[in-house]
């Protein structure tokens, strides 16, 4: 198999993969321990309260944008890849420093990435009964505006903070995962919160508990997507994540969805494991990992391999005569090709 046809089958086993919902990623290979899948850390060093913008409230006041950074305590590398990650609380509550921010940024420091934990401006009022409401939607837009301002803020720094600029991802739970699905879909509207003339995009997003309604935004060159679900959520409905990955598989954009039968809104403590699992697979996917600074020649080769595998399977073949959108994708891998 030549180069070209070796990208177009990556291209078209990452949609492939999304097409499967419901399925859980597969573990990237490699030996143990393995940056980036595996805890290669034991010890985490934070920086807190670093402002890295400034937007205004609703009366017009200044408001100091801060986050949280966390990277792994005695690492020597200059290219690391970069996680934000966005908490929840309607838009109206919540902070950087809540359990469940801490515990992801511990998690995937500890495997080698530098993670920042942000505050945001909090808009929103009633969004936590009623998230669809017009007033939820602008504290929405402008959460999405301070996220993509902490994006360009890594990138402004990348070389002080060590982390490649080319390979940052977004994720959050609830507010925080609507905020991150925007902040994947919607990178054309970058705001004015801080830090112009960097770019706001990113090239992978999680999203526990979020989505978008209709699946709006959606449209092909977005970063991939995954996304978390309980069946049971009564604050934001499960069926916005399913909308969001139906329009990104729509548009040739991979995309995972896997439901949570039975359960609320941001289930975390029952499904603590499946989500951090799944997001270490996904972010190996969506940043190219295998590639990334640090790995192993061997692991590389591994995962190439395995995404070989998973395009020229029965179930991929099957999947890209029934599907329009994979040949779509295909054929505009092959043009880029040439």
């Amino acid at each position: 198999m030549n180069r070209w046809r070796k990208g177009v089958a990556a291209l078209v086993a990452v949609v492939v993969l999304g097409l499967v919902t419901g399925c859980t990623l597969p573990r990237p290979p490699g030996d143990s321990p393995l940056r980036y899948r595996d805890q290669v850390f034991t010890g985490v060093s934070v920086a807190s309260n670093i402002q890295y913008g400034s937007a205004p409230d609703a009366q017009g006041n200044p408001v100091a944008l801060r986050l949280d950074l966390y990277a792994p305590t005695g690492d020597t590398l200059v290219d690391r890849p970069a996680l934000v990650w966005v908490h929840g609380g309607g838009f109206s509550g919540g902070d950087k420093a809540n359990p469940l921010p801490v515990d992801v940024a511990q998690t995937f420091a500890k495997q080698g990435y530098v993670v920042v934990s942000i505050n945001y401006r909090l808009l929103g009022s009633g969004c936590a009964s009623n998230p669809g409401q017009p007033s939820c939607t602008i504290a929405a837009l402008e959460a999405q505006h301070d996220a993509q301002a902490a994006i360009r803020w890594l990138r402004l720094h990348a070389g002080y903070l060590g982390i490649d600029p080319t390979r940052i991802a977004i994720g959050g739970e609830s507010a925080g995962g609507i905020t991150a699905t925007l902040v994947g879909l919607h990178s054309e509207d970058p705001g004015s919160s801080g830090n112009p003339g960097y770019p706001s995009t990113v090239r992978g997003f999680v999203s526990i508990s979020g989505g978008l309604p209709n699946g709006i935004f959606a449209s092909a060159g977005d970063a991939l997507g995954l996304f978390f679900h309980g069946t049971a959520d009564g604050v934001v409905p499960y069926q916005w994540s399913d909308a969001t990955t139906a329009a990104m598989l729509d548009a040739g954009v991979g995309a995972w969805l896997q439901h949570q039968d039975g359960a609320g809104h941001v289930p975390y403590a029952e499904y603590r494991s499946l989500y951090l699992e799944q997001t270490d697979y996904f972010l190996y996917l969506a940043l190219d990992l295998a590639h990334a600074g640090g790995q192993p020649v061997s692991a590389a080769r591994a995962y190439g391999r395995q995404l070989d595998r998973l395009a020229t399977s029965p179930r991929a073949k099957r999947l890209l005569r029934q599907h329009p959108q994979l040949r779509r994708l295909e054929k505009r891998a092959r043009a880029l090709a040439r």
